[in-house]
């Protein structure tokens, strides 16, 4: 677990073996020599920097400095799969990580980030120093508090004694904020004796459960369902804080004082008060400086003695530093600005010097460094001139590598190198990552006749072989000693895979995440009052609050939660008609989703059975129409593909990523699918980013496996042109032909397509609406992919709709489709969604304000340091060059470029062909961004004039940036001189305050869902969506097209009068109990779950999931559970209500005949049977042990419960004890 650290021997590194035969090459002798000196500069190329800091590493622990977060990464990257010690931690080499803001903003870092370096800083501080610690030019010249390095952190161990009262005092010291349920890194929730956190340094949260004041058991759980993994035991966990600026007694003091003494300032002065009280505050950590009672310190400082401070391209790290500190500088002047103009002020002022928490000078570090007996390294390209005081010059000599980068004539070039060299008696290794491109490397070896082995993790390369190893490394060299004794045979060419496909590598440096099986997702009903909600019987109401009622009735009152509903008044002028709707009920509300605000319904009245007669008819149209395509798909001969190749695994092994447990889900789907005879047509919806192209990339390398061609249909030529770079770059090295056609094709190269997809020579063709154009024929079609269907127009969509009967259709979405609508048309078009982001994306940072020249300028040129790129997003075409101007003269050195949906179709793809290639650093656009594009390099999105988007456009451009490894931030900017509108205001705030990952479709919900369904079902039905409420509508919709597909297959149905809710009103103390779930939302969310409940396995699922999450159930908990299980039992016997009438209780309907009204008299003598209203009067039974006669205690909680279940099932004539409602509730061994 990550968040353990525990002395264990590092596993072999891949290619320490090849590292070791490197650095004994003749050509490396003056390194070796020269490995004591305490300042040297290392001339050699970029490809052999890894090997160069794993030979000085041997000496010394290392601090290796590189300019940018991206190459920190990457080296980090090689360095693993090279060293294995001597570092005394768990890992030999670890990356440090910059914080992702600026020193005067006012963000605060993200806690994973915090976490991760001071995990770093303690091994280094506790004498188990990593061997090699890599950091970029920001975390070096960034200060640090030294107490914020030297604090332990918390350590759990199962067994040992601690207070969870301690446990919480010290998060909230460590800045973990408590919340009711556990979401995100630096969250932690206590409920009686279970603590869960979720520490900063974990892939997954925690739940602590305690034994009194010992920790009974550790285990990691899901957050999207909150239930334990399976095998998710741990042992031990590690804690770290969440800032590194902590509210101990010392720092509020501190606060309180300087607040005291700058009330002159309110910003500051604010800032200092919410800190003297313990509150954290977003830019806190501008004040370290001036709060934490030691002077700041930087990284090399905090370094073992004997480090060795290791810089690659000293000059671009020495600009890259001087930019930081400009851009901090510029960022703090614009803050500035906006201040004046109602933003937020940053954190700085005249009367307090802060600059003890901005930037060091790069050379300021060095100095201090190697006056403290640092030695002091550099790394730098050949030819490249250096001062005499830097140290000795020592120049390695060493050549480019083959490399064909992905063309054929270039691969039999190096193959022809190749024999010429392992003939002779010489070395190679060639480096790639994953088994099955190893597998297929030694195939195409072979075929060349180049002898080669695949090469052990460790071993060092093979002479008169080519020995290939499973590994990361960004580029490969050469190394010649020239003819004399040994000839060529000391000879060593080392090739990556970037040089034989030219395709750079993602980042593998987090281990894959063990992945969870995902169950259904926590969804709390988060109710707040003046929220509208739908209820079955009584339509459309407000829900008011949640409320705590005693009932009377039997011998005394019992306890029970209610929600209240407010209708419309049922006589004018009067006030509002209330309902309580007690929780066994819940299954009967949903929150209201249908656009405007609508009208209230009357409780009782006709209007709301004639909404939703009308709705049934719409729906039943849909559901003829749904399922007569479903009938002619299920009869039509389609294909079976055949089982998963070799190949196969090998294409899937090669994704740099780590899949989500959604993706693999979606493509075992689409697989499972693709191998039945039945035509396929499955959508898969997720948001953009979230691997829904991978999934697609693999159905068609499966398709074309099994000998058949495969179209991918996109609605514009900018996608067309970005999937065939991804389909081409995925499927390099296989025998895949990949074309694409769209209006960009010329007319040659258009005939020469078509003629190959006649004669079968083109495998996949990647292309718009022009795929559709008749006088297309194909060899052998098997599969078609749909892209975005919901942006083709009704002609296209029409003719998608008649090849889904006879050729395997996937169809992808990035609109968000809600889980009720996915269970709905279940069968009809299978569904699968990619709900969960990728393991290394980030959630974006965003930041609405009033719009100022300066700001701008400080954000694009805060992306430009990370050689990023930024989409400025101006909405109005007339304009838009006017825009693109003044970006030219505030950031003078950005490539600016314009692009809208005005331009020429050429020119516009150039334009934004442009742009992915990196030509341009600005592209100033319309909303035309707003889906499709992914560009993993555009990282900053400002959009002026916010005010006029609508909430999901807003949520659909902010998706267009953190896409990958970088921080995304969104800037949504509004003109100062005109007032906001008060919707206006109420989106920007939803923006702003909602941008995790996980919220990000919450936030777009009201506008996405209705275009969800506009999408599958249609627009005409909005108005129906509208009348009931959007999860009503689909829930309709699901009941008549599992009604007519059950007609489709033959089977018999039985047309069911619409079931009314169940009435349970016994003298029964049923609640779940603040004590035991805290917090409204998530009480909701238990009687909802157990409301919902169709079947006794649904109801042992709800306490399994309440027993893990919150421990054994107390009695009143227990009673709920057991009223749900009398639910069940009523809906067997069709009856509607059991209720407390008087001191009798009434049970009905109940139709008896005259064998069950004999039954009823000889088994309950006092009994009545009303037989027009269809309705049994029961005496209530005695309480155990209670006297005879009438005067004696009446039964309650349990006992009532099991009597009303005993009750129906006599009169059903099952045998006795059939229908237990009440169990012990606990939890299975696990």
């Amino acid at each position: 677990m990550t968040t353990t650290a525990t002395a264990t021997t590092p596993a072999t590194a891949a290619l320490s073996g090849l590292a070791g035969a490197v650095l004994a090459n003749p050509a490396l002798a003056d390194l070796r020599d020269g490995l004591d000196r305490d300042a040297a500069v290392v001339r050699a190329p970029e490809a052999l920097r890894p090997f160069l800091v794993a030979a000085v590493a041997q000496r010394a622990p290392l601090l290796v400095v590189t300019a940018t977060e991206r190459e920190c990464e990457e080296l980090a990257d090689e360095l693993s799969g090279l060293y294995d010690g001597p570092g005394l931690s768990t890992e030999a080499v670890v990356q440090f990580p910059s914080w992702e803001t600026l020193p005067h903003e006012r963000l605060s870092p993200a806690a994973d980030t915090i976490g991760r370096r001071l995990e770093v800083l303690n091994s280094v501080l506790s004498g188990r120093p990593p061997g090699i610690v890599v950091a970029a030019a920001r975390s070096v010249v960034q200060p640090i508090s030294p107490g914020a390095a030297r604090r332990e952190p918390v350590r759990l161990v199962k067994g040992a004694e601690l207070d969870p009262t301690d446990l919480m005092v010290r998060l909230a010291e460590f800045a973990y904020l408590r919340e009711d349920m556990v979401a995100r890194r630096g969250d932690v929730a206590v409920r009686g004796g279970i603590v869960d956190v979720f520490p900063t340094t974990a892939d997954h949260p925690l739940r602590i459960e305690f034994d009194g004041d010992t920790i009974a058991e550790i285990r990691e759980f899901s957050v999207a369902d909150q239930r334990s993994l399976p095998d998710g035991e741990v042992e031990s966990a590690v804690l770290f804080p969440c800032r590194e600026l902590l509210l101990d007694d010392a720092v509020r003091a501190r606060a309180g004082e300087l607040a005291a003494e700058h009330r002159a300032n309110p910003t500051l002065a604010e800032l200092l008060d919410s800190l003297a009280e313990g509150i954290p505050r977003d830019g806190m950590e501008a004040l370290t400086s001036v709060l934490v009672p030691e002077d700041m310190t930087t990284l090399p400082m905090l370094m073992p003695a004997d480090t060795r401070v290791v810089v690659c391209d000293p000059d671009k790290v020495r600009r890259r530093a001087a930019d930081l500190a400009s851009a901090g500088r510029e960022f703090l002047e614009a803050s500035w600005t906006a201040a004046t103009m109602g933003g937020d002020a940053p954190v700085d002022s005249e009367t307090l010097d802060l600059s003890g928490s901005g930037y060091r000078t790069f050379s300021a570090v060095r100095s201090e460094a190697t006056e403290a007996g640092r030695a002091w390294w550099q790394l730098v390209p050949p030819g490249f001139l250096t001062d005499p005081e830097d140290g000795a010059v020592i120049t390695v000599p060493a050549g480019d590598p083959p490399a064909p980068r992905g063309k054929d004539s270039e691969m039999e070039a190096m193959f022809v190198r190749l024999r010429a060299l392992v003939g002779g008696g010489g070395r190679a290794a060639m480096v790639v990552p994953g088994h099955g491109t190893v597998a297929r490397i030694l195939e195409r070896l072979s075929e060349a006749e180049v002898p080669a082995t695949a090469a052990t993790a460790g071993s060092e390369p093979a002479s008169g072989l080519v020995s290939v190893y499973e590994a990361v490394l960004h580029g490969g060299f050469s190394l010649t000693t020239g003819a004399g004794a040994a000839g060529v045979a000391d000879d060593l060419v080392v090739v990556s895979e970037t040089d034989l496909t030219g395709n750079r590598l993602g980042s593998t440096t987090r281990p894959k995440a063990r992945h969870s099986k995902r169950r259904n997702q926590v969804d709390p009903l988060a109710l707040k009052a003046g929220d509208w909600v739908v209820h079955d019987q009584h339509g459309i109401g407000k829900f008011v609050e949640m409320v705590e009622r005693q009932v009377r009735g039997g011998d005394g009152s019992s306890r029970r939660e209610y929600l209240v509903i407010e209708y419309a008044p049922g006589k004018r002028g009067a006030a509002g008609d209330r309902l309580y709707v007690p929780m066994e009920s819940l299954g009967q509300l949903s929150r209201y989703v249908g656009g405007e605000a609508p009208t209230l319904s009357k409780m009782g009245g006709a209007d709301w059975q004639n909404t939703k007669r009308k709705a049934r008819k719409a729906v039943r149209e849909i559901a003829t129409e749904l399922v007569q395509l479903y009938a002619k798909r299920q009869s039509a001969p389609g294909r079976a593909f055949g089982p998963d190749t070799p190949w196969q695994r090998e294409m899937e092994d090669a994704f740099p990523f780590t899949e989500t447990v959604d993706q693999l889900t979606a493509i075992e789907d689409v697989k499972h699918d693709m191998e039945k005879t039945a035509p396929m047509d499955r959508v898969v919806v997720g948001d953009v980013g979230y691997g829904k192209t991978e999934v697609a990339v693999r159905a068609a390398f499966k398709a074309v496996q099994d000998g058949t061609q495969v179209a991918v249909l996109v609605p514009t030529t900018l996608l067309a042109q970005q999937h065939l770079a991804t389909f081409a770059e995925r499927m390099t090295g296989f025998p895949v032909t990949i074309r694409g056609l769209s209006r960009f094709t010329s007319d040659a190269e258009a005939k020469k397509i078509l003629a190959g997809l006649a004669d079968g020579t083109v495998d996949v063709v990647i292309g718009t609406h022009r795929l559709l154009a008749t006088g297309v024929r194909w060899k052998n079609l098997g599969l078609v992919i749909v892209d975005e269907e919901q942006r083709f127009g009704v002609e296209h969509k029409e003719h998608i709709t008649s090849l889904r009967t006879h050729v395997d259709v996937l169809t992808m979405s990035a609109t968000p489709i809600p889980r009720t609508l996915e269970m709905s048309l279940a069968g009809i078009r299978e569904m699968s969604q990619i709900l969960t982001p990728p393991e290394e994306r980030l959630p974006v940072l965003t930041y609405v304000g009033a719009h100022s020249d300066k700001h701008v300028a400080a954000a694009i040129r805060r992306e430009l340091l990370r050689e990023g790129q930024i989409f400025y997003v101006h909405n109005r075409v007339r304009t838009i060059d006017s825009t693109a101007a003044k970006i030219r003269d505030l950031v003078p050195e950005a490539r600016v470029v314009v692009a809208h949906g005005q331009m020429g179709e050429e020119q516009l793809e150039q334009t934004v062909g442009g742009f992915w290639n990196r030509e341009y650093d600005v592209l100033v656009c319309t909303t035309i961004v707003e889906t499709g594009l992914d560009i993993s390099n555009a990282n900053t999105l400002i959009v002026d004039r916010s005010d006029q988007l609508g909430l999901s456009q807003m949520h659909q451009l902010r998706g267009r940036v953190g896409r990958s490894r970088e921080r995304g931030y969104a800037y949504f900017l509004y003109d100062p001189e005109k007032p906001l509108t008060e919707t206006a205001y109420d989106r920007l705030a939803t923006i702003a305050q909602n941008n995790d990952l996980g919220a990000g479709m919450a936030v777009a919900m009201k506008d996405l869902e209705l275009r969800g369904a506009g999408n599958v079902l249609g627009a005409e039905q909005s108005g129906h969506i509208a009348g009931v409420g959007f999860d009503l509508y689909i829930r309709l919709v699901g009941e008549a097209v599992e009604a007519y597909r059950a007609i489709a297959d033959g089977e018999k149905v039985e047309v069911e009068e619409e079931v009314g809710e169940i009435r349970i009103e016994l003298p029964v103390d049923a609640y779940i109990p603040v004590e035991y779930v805290d917090g409204d939302r998530l009480r909701l969310e238990a009687y909802r779950k157990l409301s919902q409940a169709r079947e006794a396995a649904d109801i042992d699922a709800v306490v399994e999931e309440l027993l893990d999450r919150y421990g054994p159930l107390p009695a009143e908990a227990r009673r709920v559970v057991s009223v749900s299980r009398l639910r069940l039992v009523a809906q067997k016997y069709r009856v509607r209500e059991i209720v407390l009438a008087g001191s009798r209780l009434r049970v009905g309907p109940l139709d008896l005949l005259d064998s069950q009204q004999m039954r009823l008299k000889r088994m309950y003598p006092a009994a009545q049977y009303r037989a027009t209203q269809k309705t049994v009067l029961l005496p209530l039974p005695k309480a155990a042990g209670a006297r005879a006669g009438a005067g004696g205690e009446k039964a309650r909680d349990d006992e009532m419960l099991q009597y009303a279940a005993d009750f129906l099932t006599a009169m059903a004539g099952d045998p006795e004890g059939s229908n237990p409602v009440i169990q012990p509730e606990t939890a299975p061994a696990r």
